[in-house]
């Protein structure tokens, strides 16, 4: 039986996460839940974009990724079962597949079970999964849909030798992890001296490091994260031990990131 997972934004202070779990064992005694998060943001894709989009392929194939938040359809929006890389996601076609995936779905299928109930992820979402993790095809909880909700995500810019990237994500322990990606670092730099401004000129970084144990404790750190983007951070750093980068350069979501290279260098081979 196929693992199923919950992402929401309805954090465990309430019944919702519950109901969702019991509705879900009511159809399949033997279901495997898995929870990535329930600490989104209100209605916030982006962040739920990334997050999930940094783990669902850890889990095996098959694996089906309920995605409530911002569930309720609007407009020319609609409730979607899809297919990529192998995984089903069930979730509202708001734009967030887009910000998560880097090509088209195999197949995107407009839910049609029926609800009147305003708890959508229970009584849409779960049905929908459990008859996939039953083994169940897409063609009979859903219609083919020839297109789906296309968002750009906010990309770095390059203006000659300097990146311009903005904060995407803090998590828990303060780090602050940008749009800037590995690659694009690459491209650009091309091995060649750097510095990381951010906030304030005075907060500067000139290196890589590839563990966050390769400053002293307390000591801010640039590094590439396991899914290949920039991150600022403070070695030990968080709750109860001073702050994390955020906390202590007064960093938050959407502030600019600089990477600026050595312009003499740009063009030429070390």
């Amino acid at each position: 039986m196929s693992v199923i997972t919950l992402t929401t934004d309805m954090g465990l202070k309430d019944y919702y996460v519950p109901a969702i779990k019991g509705a879900i064992y009511a159809e399949l005694p033997d279901a495997k839940i898995v929870d990535i998060s329930h600490d989104i943001p209100s209605f916030d894709i982006s962040q739920a974009s990334f997050v999930l989009k940094n783990c669902y392929s850890s889990f095996p194939k098959g694996t089906i990724h309920i995605v409530g938040v911002d569930p309720e359809p609007k407009n020319e929006k609609r409730n979607v079962a899809l297919e990529y890389d192998g995984y089903y996601f069930i979730g509202n076609d708001n734009g967030i597949f887009s910000l998560m995936f880097d090509k088209v779905p195999t197949r995107v299928f407009e839910l049609t079970i029926h609800s009147e109930s305003t708890f959508l992820i229970r009584d849409k979402f779960v049905p929908a999964a459990c008859h996939l993790a039953r083994g169940g095809t897409l063609e009979v909880i859903g219609t083919i849909a020839t297109e789906f909700n296309r968002m750009q995500p906010f990309r770095a810019v390059v203006e000659g030798n300097v990146i311009r990237g903005t904060v995407i994500y803090i998590d828990k322990y303060g780090n602050v992890i940008t749009n800037v990606t590995q690659q694009l670092f690459a491209d650009v730099g091309r091995n060649n001296p750097f510095s990381i401004y951010f906030r304030r000129s005075s907060y500067e970084i000139n290196r890589i490091n590839r563990t966050f144990n390769e400053v002293p404790e307390g000591e801010k750190v640039a590094m590439f994260t396991s899914g290949g983007h920039l991150q600022i951070a403070i070695n030990k750093g968080g709750e109860g031990s001073g702050g994390g980068a955020n906390k202590l350069f007064g960093l938050k979501l959407n502030d600019i990131i600089t990477v600026e290279f050595e312009s003499q260098f740009i063009g030429h081979d070390n």
